[in-house]
């Protein structure tokens, strides 16, 4: 049964703030589902209703209100069983987290995404246009390979719902591929996929069906038009394929706004008007993500060429390139971070198969539990090993759930416990104790010991990519170790009084200037 069949509110009003996005009015759509979220109890309209203006904002470029329309979202989906949802979702919140500069998360809701939509059985119009969303999310971070996958799938869901092709043309998706080759010194291959966009084009015209592309889809072919005319490609200038007429499309997009801005400084370098292009570019305002960081710096470099200024030109030409490479620097970085987190995983996973069958694994972080923990100690003391424990507490956790949201703060979480089980010695134990409050074991430590891993534990944290996951809320940790004194009184009664002792001195620590060591180890007494 298609998605909106399943709907039993105000299915008309859903429909029509479709309509309005597909028609990039996607302002005007935010007002329509505003007023079915103040007036509908149905939780699946309230759900259908949250994504799409998730997608509206991202439309719009509302940057600022991504986090808390994700969390929204979110929380209104997680307990429906409906692949569309979940795969849409996800596909918007990794353009969201792209345009956030959070690529791990991106490429994270990639694969959900990827995964929930495969598994929607209906060839319907909205999961046809889920695939879309998915493919545009797959070009913005690149992947041009599989965004070129995910947008022949939503044409085959598309035309299986009688959807008109045109409607999955996407232009926008082989424009950055274009762009990109370009950026990468390959403007032989751009020109190329630049005149096969152009010949769609006019093939939909020569067949009538040109009036029923998206506003967003006219626009991206009008900057293909107006690319190559920068590139010195002759353009056809007929009524439907002028790029004037074409980059005046769009409507209320961000993405249609910047392609507009960088198409006239392309059309002034093909008109001969290189000094004018270059005065275009010094007041542009776009986003480094419509079409990549280094798109302005290769205009500019064109922009030089053409007014006879070649070493001006090859200068920034190199800082295009350069800017190209950022990209594929930093999706590395987050490829190499994730055989980490699942090499850790891995291991954490391992050690909680012994105790299967038994709840003493924290479901967010996969650590054990504080029920375990507690077992744990016992054993350890009971047969006479000396024992230390440590507090770990984290610093600006709070700062993180307000400005982005528990989403955010689940992720600090295990980013969190992937950091302390990696630099800890080999047989230690590592648990989380609720909240964001970690507690470290050493079997067969002293003080001595404890202050190095109290040492590696302050310096893992503080050199991991915070800024990258959470922009502009720093995390921390403050440490308190304290040894169990098992000839003191039962084992029970040692353990509550070095809990107690360890969690004085986390509490020092944090209170202490951030300049050392967060925790300074103490014995308990």
């Amino acid at each position: 049964m298609p998605w909106l069949d399943r709907v039993d509110d105000q299915v008309d009003a859903l429909r029509r703030a479709r309509a309005l996005q597909e028609a990039s009015r996607s302002a005007e759509a935010c007002g329509v589902l505003d007023r079915v979220l103040r007036t509908t109890a149905d939780p699946h309209a309230r759900a259908d209703a949250l994504v799409q203006r998730l997608c509206a904002l991202i439309n719009l470029g509302r940057t600022a209100e991504f986090t808390r329309a994700i969390e929204d979202a979110s929380g209104a989906v997680r307990d429906l069983p409906e692949p569309y949802l979940h795969g849409h979702l996800n596909a918007l919140a990794a353009l969201a987290a792209h345009h956030q500069g959070a690529l791990d998360r991106c490429v994270t809701h990639l694969v959900r995404a990827a995964r929930a939509l495969g598994a929607a059985e209906e060839e319907d119009r909205d999961t046809a246009w889920g695939w879309h969303d998915l493919a545009m999310a797959y070009s913005y971070l690149s992947f041009h390979g599989h965004a070129l996958g995910a947008i022949e799938r939503a044409r085959q869901h598309g035309l299986a719902a009688g959807l008109p092709e045109e409607l999955f043309a996407a232009p926008g998706i082989r424009l950055r591929n274009a762009v990109a080759l370009d950026h990468n010194g390959d403007s032989d291959g751009c020109l190329r996929v630049l005149r096969d966009i152009a010949a769609d084009l006019a093939r939909f015209a020569r067949d009538g069906r040109s009036d029923r592309i998206r506003p967003s889809s006219l626009a991206a072919y009008g900057y293909a038009a107006a690319r190559r005319a920068a590139l010195g490609d002759p353009v056809e200038r007929s009524a439907e394929a002028d790029p004037i007429r074409l980059l005046g499309h769009g409507g209320d997009s961000a993405r249609a706004r910047d392609m507009r801005q960088l198409g006239l400084i392309c059309l002034a370098v093909a008109a001969g008007r290189p000094i004018e292009a270059i005065t275009r570019l010094d007041s542009a305002q776009v986003s480094v993500e419509t079409l990549g960081a280094a798109e302005p710096a290769r205009l500019r470099s064109i922009a030089f060429a053409r007014a006879g200024d070649h070493a001006a030109a090859h200068r920034v030409d190199r800082l295009a390139f350069r800017l190209a490479a950022q990209r594929s620097d930093r999706l590395r970085d987050v490829y190499i971070d994730g055989i980490a987190a699942r090499i850790d995983h891995e291991e954490m996973r391992r050690e909680a198969a012994r105790y299967e069958g038994e709840a003493l694994t924290d479901p967010l972080t996969g650590l054990p539990n504080r029920r375990r923990l507690e077992r744990y100690i016992g054993s350890a003391t009971a047969q006479g090993e000396r024992v230390v424990i440590g507090v770990c507490d984290l610093d600006g956790f709070k700062a993180v759930n307000t400005q982005h949201g528990h989403h955010s703060g689940d992720l600090v979480l295990q980013r969190i416990a992937g950091v302390i089980n990696r630099v800890m010695r080999r047989g230690d134990f590592v648990a989380r104790y609720g909240g964001d409050e970690f507690v470290v074991v050493l079997r067969d430590a002293g003080m001595t010991e404890a202050a190095e891993v109290a040492r590696r534990i302050d310096a893992a944290v503080r050199t991991e990519d915070w800024e990258s996951l959470v922009p502009g809320t720093p995390v921390g940790v403050s440490i308190g170790f304290a040894q169990v004194d098992v000839a003191r009184g039962t084992p029970r009664d040692a353990l509550g009084v070095a809990f107690e002792t360890a969690d004085r001195e986390m509490l020092r620590a944090k209170a202490r200037p951030r300049d050392g060591v967060s925790g300074i180890p103490h014995r308990a007494r």
